[in-house]
């Protein structure tokens, strides 16, 4: 057993230990009190060795009580768990996770990863430019350094990047000089300037306020908080008028994102549980049965509340991030938006963890199970079962490969099918049969984990394999619980959401946010130029999708700069 100390220090106790402890303690102690710390400890010892001995469900405590590590890298998992590297001949030997080894004269040179650093003046796309001309010299201009050449101008210039602090919401202070009429009263005020706009909260306001709340998870009472110490307040009330009054006009560009994403190839699915306050309160115009019949067929006796998350690949390649919450699970959820598909298009894949509830009931698509799921349950017991998970996992690291290998050749979806029938499937086929003679020759105790882990994979082995039959078919179903992040990020921030209309506002600009992020788009530039058209929005939400926008400003531009005669 081991306890940690406050300042985070380690130490090692064992039963023999703790007990010569207690026998130190007892003549200081009353016997009643020496009672209770003989049952408290007692507890503590029988709970570690509880944890140590049998399977991963509270794999949390396990951690806060022995450690763990931070990655499920399966070379550190098994390294955890004590198993020897593979020998030098084996073809699964391998420094790190990747795609499969090339031979020494194939291998490609290494490229430095980007992302890490500074950024350089090209991604500074947000920032203000100013071109600055030599003072001196232009184009053609006698060489001052030589005798007879001339200058040009060189096609990069020289870039100089000057960071600027302020605040996430400005303000603008214009003091109009009045002037009265002293001998009949009257006050004559200066003209708003043109720059100063119509409204007293201009588009960029209202963007950066949603993509602080809904895409950054810092709550209006914080954002209030900073506003404040940079002397531009802005409560909380205030902000949150804001963004609700902007859900409204931009609901038709969500509906129409529900509509492309209802026609997609693949959606991924899951959910995460939510606290909205009107629907736990009794007393509340949102009781259980008022809700049933906002979320239609859902049964009134229902008590969670969750937010699901659905990621849609749509023909065209894009990806469409959808937020729900409610009552309904995400299985019902994925149902409303299949509601809206296109008739006569083939069944949809549908990738998620394998509950039952996750599954559209009344809609015939391609299921297909996330790999991760099984694979975290085999790396929950691995420190126990090292040999048997080895063999578990060693094999989902190569798939993983050679499916990152039909990503890295950007293979097309029959392509990458082939691919992992010629590579993956004898890998696969092995491993079931290596499943079920552990289990039908009882080499693994069926109530252990490993047994868990075991019989998940082996019950589920179709929808798991789907990518060995299926076209297109994904792996795991990562995107989506990334995607659910974001409302996690929420509710460990914020808490709550008060009602089922604040939830919707949030459901709304979490979608707009993070598929702005699956399709890089700059979202506090997409939600800006929304607000600045919203007419056109609602006349046309199709032109205005993040893959779209741009070219319809464009043309809109374009339009606006001819002649009338034109």
């Amino acid at each position: 057993m081991a306890i940690r100390r406050a300042s985070g220090e380690r130490i090692d106790l064992s039963p023999a230990a703790v007990r010569g402890l207690l026998d130190r303690v007892r003549p200081k102690l009353a016997e009643d009190e020496f009672r209770e710390l003989k049952a408290l400890v007692d507890t503590l010892v029988y709970l570690a060795e509880l944890v140590a001995h049998t399977n991963a469900s509270i794999r949390r405590v396990r951690a806060l009580l022995f450690g763990t590590g931070s990655t499920e890298k399966t070379r550190d998992v098994l390294a955890r768990a004590g198993c020897a590297e593979p020998p030098p001949g084996d073809d699964r030997a391998s420094d790190a996770d990747g795609p499969p080894a090339a031979p020494p004269d194939q291998r490609r040179p290494e490229i430095p990863r980007r992302g890490h650093g500074r950024p350089g003046a090209a991604v500074l796309t947000g920032a203000q430019r100013v071109t600055v001309a030599h003072p001196s010299l232009k184009a053609g201009d006698p060489c001052p350094a030589c005798d007879g050449g001339h200058v040009y101008v060189v096609r990069e210039p020289a870039v100089l990047v000057r960071f600027v602090g302020h605040s996430p919401i400005g303000a603008t202070v214009y003091a109009r000089e009045q002037l009265r009429c002293h001998l009949c009263g009257a006050i004559f005020t200066a003209p708003v300037p043109a720059d100063a706009g119509s409204m007293k909260y201009d588009a960029r306001t209202g963007a950066m306020i949603a993509l602080l709340k809904y895409g950054s998870g810092m709550p209006f009472s914080r954002l209030a908080r900073l506003q404040r110490h940079a002397g531009i307040p802005l409560p909380a009330s205030t902000q949150w008028e804001i963004v609700a009054g902007l859900a409204t006009p931009l609901r038709p560009v969500l509906d129409e994102l529900i509509r492309h994403a209802a026609d997609g190839t693949v959606l991924y699915n899951d959910d995460t549980s939510m606290t909205v306050l009107s629907l736990l309160a009794p007393s509340a115009p949102e009781t259980p049965a008022a809700t049933a019949a906002a979320d239609d067929d859902v049964d009134g006796s229902r008590t969670g509340v969750f937010t699901s998350g659905i990621v849609a690949t749509t023909r065209a390649g894009h990806r469409i991030a959808l937020f729900f919450t409610g009552r309904r699970h995400a299985g019902e959820n994925l149902a409303a938006v299949l509601a809206h598909r296109t008739a006569g298009l083939e069944p949809p894949i549908v990738m998620c963890d394998a509950l039952s509830r996750n599954v559209p009931k009344a809609f015939v698509v391609v299921l297909a199970n996330c790999l991760a799921h099984g694979r975290r349950q085999v790396i929950d017991v691995a420190s126990n079962f090292p040999e048997e998970s080895r063999m578990i996992l060693e094999t989902f690291r190569e798939v993983y490969r050679v499916d990152a290998q039909a990503r890295a050749d950007r293979l097309t979806p029959d392509a990458r099918l082939a691919l992992h029938q010629t590579h993956s499937r004898p890998l696969m086929d092995t491993l079931h049969v290596w499943l079920e003679a552990q289990l039908a020759e009882h080499r693994v105790e069926p109530n252990s984990g490993l047994g868990h882990a075991m019989r998940y994979l082996r019950r589920h082995w179709k929808p798991l394999t789907r990518f060995l039959e299926v076209p297109g078919a994904p792996l795991d179903s990562n995107v989506v619980e990334r995607a659910l992040k974001r409302a996690i990020l929420h509710r460990k921030s914020a808490l709550f959401y008060k009602t089922r209309h604040g939830a919707q506002v949030g459901d709304l600009f979490m979608a707009l946010v993070h598929t702005c992020e699956l399709n890089k788009v700059e979202a506090f530039d997409y939600l800006t130029v929304l607000q600045q058209h919203l007419d056109a929005v609602k006349a046309s939400p199709a032109a205005w999708l993040p893959w779209t926008y741009r070219d319809t400003i464009r043309d809109v531009t374009t339009r606006a700069a001819l002649p009338a005669s034109a």
